[in-house]
């Protein structure tokens, strides 16, 4: 008998545009808040930085535009890891059953992958630096932020007929 509770009444595409739009905003107002208010950051600087992915060091003085790009690749990127957590739900049931602890644990593997593959492979071109605060900011964001939405709406996924 399928599960016909409301708690799973979104589509594959629903769950994947919730979930980009969750991980996306909470990770930006993560960022946003936390080193604007600490370090009198400019949201546009930091999405100009994102767009330093792509750009390099031209994206710190490519203006507007490049804020746009960066906000443009952070959702982007966002959407990636919430489609790449929904196929994985689809095909290991158990993420849905567990998305307390799967999400979470997906969240640092997230930061991992973004922090040692991604960004050295991007136009950074460097590992980041780290630090006590931001690694632990960075490593609860991606907790709290990335895996757990993502393990969340993909638990709302209507069950396969």
């Amino acid at each position: 008998m399928a599960d016909t509770s409301p708690r799973r009444t979104l589509s594959v595409g629903k769950a994947i545009l919730a979930g980009t739009l969750i991980v996306g905003t909470l990770d930006a107002l993560d960022a946003i808040l936390v080193f604007g208010l600490r370090g009198g950051v400019t949201p546009a600087r930091i999405f100009r930085g994102i767009a330093g992915g792509v750009l390099g060091s031209a994206a710190g003085s490519g203006g507007t535009p490049a804020a746009l790009l960066g906000v443009v690749l952070h959702y982007t990127v966002a959407l990636g890891i919430v489609t790449t957590y929904v196929i994985a739900s689809r095909v290991l049931p158990a993420l849905n059953r567990r998305p307390l602890l799967f999400g979470p644990l997906y969240g640092i593997a997230a930061y991992l992958v973004m922090n040692f593959v991604v960004i050295p492979l991007s136009a950074i071109g460097t590992f980041p630096r780290f630090n006590a605060f931001g690694t632990t900011n960075g490593v609860l964001i991606h907790i709290l932020g990335v895996g757990l939405p993502a393990a969340l709406v993909a638990a709302r996924i209507r069950p396969r007929s």
